[in-house]
């Protein structure tokens, strides 16, 4: 017989407000803790024109010095109504001294991009390390992704609700160059304690 466990009993972090309390090298991403839902834009030289994408995107973390990362995103027609399945990752943020990041992005496409960079002031931006491709991937061979916290309700108390993300590209014989950038919404968690309806945001 085995005996049956419930749930995890560690379960991961949306917010700062929420246990385990985060580890002290998190300091530099802690405002990207939460559920993010935007809308954004891309396109790239080897496709068929530029297209409208909406996007999900989760950081959490369990008390350990990394944040977990998942993203999803489903392609809009020009109404803005969903047309199919998009890109998913899932990967890991990985928090050194001096806010140095190290990240792990994984792709069912068959491709895990190694990027390491800096976090720090509501910016993240980091650039490939290594990409690792199986046998049948699309040729990836670099990418830089940034993630910009910003007051997007305009309210001035720089609580961080938004953040915008730029990706660039270089992939199946193309430089690198921009390939998405989409605007996302906090919808869960809460970057830091408290002290004073998504529409609907690739590949």
């Amino acid at each position: 017989m085995v005996d049956g466990v419930v749930e995890p009993p560690f379960p991961d972090a949306l917010g700062v407000e929420q246990a385990p309390v985060p580890h002290a090298l998190l300091g530099p991403v802690l405002g990207f803790l939460g559920v993010w839902r935007g809308r954004g834009q891309g396109g790239y030289p080897t496709l068929d024109g530029d297209f409208a994408y909406a996007q999900e995107v989760r950081f959490s973390h369990d008390g350990r010095p990394f944040l977990r990362y998942e993203a999803r995103a489903w392609l809009l027609d020009g109404d803005g109504a969903p047309l199919r399945p998009a890109a998913r990752e899932s990967g890991w943020w990985r928090l050194q001294a001096d806010g140095r990041v190290e990240a792990l992005v994984t792709q069912p496409t068959g491709i895990t991009e190694i990027l390491v960079g800096h976090a720090g002031e509501g910016v993240v931006d980091l650039a490939t390390h290594t990409v690792a491709l199986t046998p049948t991937a699309k040729d990836v061979t670099a990418t830089r992704r940034r993630y910009t916290l910003a007051d997007g309700d305009g309210d001035g108390d720089g609580d961080g609700d938004t953040f915008t993300f730029v990706h660039e590209l270089a992939a199946v014989g193309q430089p690198l160059q921009h390939h998405l950038s989409a605007t996302l919404r906090r919808e869960v968690g809460q970057s830091t304690p408290p002290t004073s309806s998504w529409n609907s945001s690739v590949q």
